[in-house]
């Protein structure tokens, strides 16, 4: 045993403790998720929104513990492939057990593979920026907008309501505050709270497209382009 520990790369043993966290915490949302499916099995949005949300944090687990991109995207990958595949054969209906036709579970999966293999670690604001905009903005938009009665209209079909795009505006906005701390206390650049505000709202109308979930796709994509952008990355 001893031998086989020392052969192995440094690295491997530098990225254990933040791999255990992030299966730790991956463990503690899927199990909540399922609390939830079991305690509200009238309402499986609920469950799938445990996941969407809780999910974001990852990213700053992985950053906060400098986690490999040579660990970060197999993970990703793997986990965009078990998405797709509990898509198709409800495995998990926690996940993805929905009255409507969407591939967001998928196109947020894959998301998070295309951005870290765009800017990761060389800009892990960037990439924590995006995903946490999708995972909390519309995660908590999809909880708190149907749960209120407020004026609302359709976009290709999809419902849309004043509270909910209120939600998604408010939520971004915090995950980009909480970013832009977090990357300033690292010593990395970060857009100016100005500039956090508007991209919050460019994030809110793009999430008004939602069109078989798609949003996944195109809010955090934006968000973390303009990120790197506006932070002179």
């Amino acid at each position: 045993m001893e031998v086989t520990l020392a052969l192995e790369p440094e690295w491997i043993r530098r990225q254990l403790p933040g791999i255990g966290a992030v299966v730790a915490w991956l463990t503690l949302v899927c199990c909540l998720a399922l609390l939830v499916r079991r305690r509200w099995p009238d309402q499986p949005e609920w469950s799938r929104k445990v996941v969407h949300i809780g999910s974001g944090p990852v990213l700053l687990i992985a950053w906060g513990l400098g986690i490999d991109r040579r660990i970060a995207l197999p993970v990703a990958g793997l986990v965009t492939v078990l998405a797709a595949l509990n898509h198709r054969i409800r495995v998990l209906p926690a996940i993805e057990d929905v009255d409507r036709r969407s591939y967001g579970t998928i196109a947020y999966g894959a998301t998070i593979v295309l951005l870290l293999l765009l800017w990761w670690p060389a800009q892990p604001a960037a990439v924590a920026a995006g995903v946490l905009v999708m995972a909390w903005g519309d995660g908590f938009a999809g909880l708190i907008g149907p749960s209120w009665p407020s004026p609302s209209w359709q976009v290709w079909g999809q419902k849309r309501s004043l509270l909910g795009t209120a939600t998604m505006a408010l939520a971004s906005l915090g995950a980009l505050v909480l970013v832009r701390q977090l990357a300033l206390a690292a010593g990395l650049s970060a857009p100016d709270p100005g500039v956090l505000a508007a991209m919050a709202l460019l994030a809110t109308a793009l999430e008004q497209v939602a069109w078989l979930g798609m949003d996944n796709l195109s809010v955090p994509l934006a968000v973390s382009a303009l990120w790197r952008w506006w932070s002179g990355g």
